[in-house]
């Protein structure tokens, strides 16, 4: 896979975006990693940062939860889609 980044890298209850991969990386909790498209699902902008426990795109407005990438403030109403990653000897790789 590709890799992304060292898991030490990724902050816990927040994360990376990765604008090449178009790939958000998060921690929700201490070592549990999650990793979601950048695309936002209301008009495919990159989302922008990652804040306060929510991904956020500075387009409209939207924010979707770390945790499981659903949707945290409209106007997006469909979660960021989840991508596969691996995570192994401290590096994360896209599946």
């Amino acid at each position: 896979g590709t890799p992304l980044a060292a898991a030490a890298d990724i902050p816990v209850g927040g994360g990376k975006i990765f604008k090449d991969a178009k790939v958000v990386v998060c921690q929700p909790s201490q070592g549990e990693f999650k990793a979601y498209s950048a695309a936002c699902t209301h008009r495919g902008c990159a989302v922008g940062s990652v804040s306060g426990g929510t991904i956020n795109c500075h387009c409209h407005g939207s924010k979707f939860k770390i945790a499981d990438g659903s949707v945290a403030s409209p106007p997006a109403d469909e979660p960021l889609e989840e991508k596969k990653i691996n995570v192994q000897g401290g590096q994360i790789t896209l599946a």
